[in-house]
């Protein structure tokens, strides 16, 4: 049970609800980001990203910068990139036109290698674009959250380094850290982006990256200077630094109380294997699918090695829209997302499974939202057709 005021569940791809003691860090007393106990926690929640990336080797480098998880690209394309570069985006929804834009923002020429609604370009494409140039970065969003379609990493950064080795692998995790399997070192991965507010269960407003050897590297090596302030790696990287060694720095003000949630979010994850979290999730998500199926609803993401474990994005049935269904499940004391893809945003919604609603099962979030949405459906003049 929680001991939160009343408030309607927030079953979306992000944010998420969180666990009492996560929002109760939050209410900790203003404090010297330079003081020792301040210095101490971000130290601790460094050292913790580097357990939940699976990333040992001490020449990566984890980040903890104020700002969304969109920091992250321009973190990514202002300093791994240069001008003139060619990068190449795989494209599952969404977030990979927007992180296309980004590069092209910082004058990095941003391909997309797309696939049909619902699933993302087969291995023998990826492969293929791979030999066609040399690309500076491929870009991997893990989960797009706009389809629901989860990408093989493993598998795509496997091609990468024996196809086009010098190319840095950048994975989009913003809606799977923390409810997907990633391991950083062992599937030779440069940076994973993600932010607080999902899967890892904080509140909104840090931006989380994990940086290889190799990533960091490239960007001391840069021809030209970052083409960024406030997300330049030359000036994060000595703070992190000093930060994980437990030593007071300054570059920019860091969010104290943000920071402090998210070491108790962490520590909360660590509390049991990843495996078994990743299992969960996995376990959770079946039974969500099966419940959809069971409505007679479909899902965009085609296939079930495509699906995610952390959110469904389901097609609305014929004759029934958002405005009819999302308000009806508020009124059941439930609230999930409207469609995001640009081209069929009116025709689908989103439910989004992760972080303490699928790990506290006694909050009964779940069960409460299969429950409403067969209701809501129900009053919008929904009928299962009969086979």
């Amino acid at each position: 049970m929680s001991t939160q005021a009343g408030h309607p569940t927030i079953l979306i791809p992000g944010p998420v609800e969180f666990d009492d003691a996560v929002l109760q860090a939050m209410a900790h007393p203003s404090e010297s980001h330079v003081g020792a106990p301040f210095v101490n926690v971000f130290g601790e929640t460094l050292s913790l990203l580097r357990q939940l990336f699976i990333a040992s080797d001490p020449a990566s480098q984890p980040l903890v910068l104020s700002g969304s998880g969109t920091l992250g690209w321009d973190v990514v394309a202002s300093n791994l990139a240069e001008p003139g570069d060619d990068v190449l985006v795989l494209h599952t929804g969404y977030f990979a036109d927007s992180f296309a834009d980004c590069f092209k923002t910082y004058g990095v020429n941003a391909f997309q290698l797309k696939a049909p609604i619902g699933s993302g370009p087969s291995l023998s494409k990826i492969e293929e674009e791979l030999r066609s140039k040399k690309y500076r970065i491929i870009t991997i969003t893990h989960t797009d959250t706009s389809t629901g379609v989860l990408s093989d990493i493993k598998a795509v950064s496997e091609i990468v380094h024996r196809v086009s080795p010098d190319t840095l692998v950048v994975v989009d995790g913003v809606c799977s850290v923390g409810c997907e399997e990633i391991q950083f070192d062992a599937w030779g991965i440069d940076v994973v982006l993600t932010a607080s507010q999902k899967a890892i269960g904080a509140p909104a407003g840090l931006c989380i990256m994990m940086l290889s050897g190799r990533a960091v590297k490239t960007s001391e090596a840069r021809k030209a200077p970052p083409g960024s302030y406030f997300a330049s790696l030359k000036n994060w990287l000595p703070i992190m630094r000093n930060y994980e060694a437990k030593k007071p720095s300054y570059f920019a003000t860091p969010s104290p109380q943000l920071v402090r949630a998210l070491h108790t979010s962490l520590q909360q994850i660590f509390r049991a294997p990843l495996s078994v979290r990743f299992e969960t999730h996995k376990a959770v998500s079946r039974k969500v699918k099966s419940a959809i199926e069971s409505l007679g609803l479909r899902q965009l993401a085609n296939t079930p090695a495509d699906q995610a474990n952390g959110m469904t994005a389901i097609y609305l049935p014929e004759g029934i829209t958002s405005p009819d269904l999302l308000p009806k499940l508020l009124a059941k004391g439930v609230v999930m997302a409207g469609g995001l893809h640009r081209e069929i945003a009116a025709k689908y919604f989103r439910f989004g499974h992760m972080g303490v609603s699928v790990m506290n099962e006694g909050l009964g979030h779940i069960d409460k939202a299969l429950a409403a949405l067969k209701e809501a459906l129900a009053e919008a003049g929904y009928q299962k057709a009969q086979a």
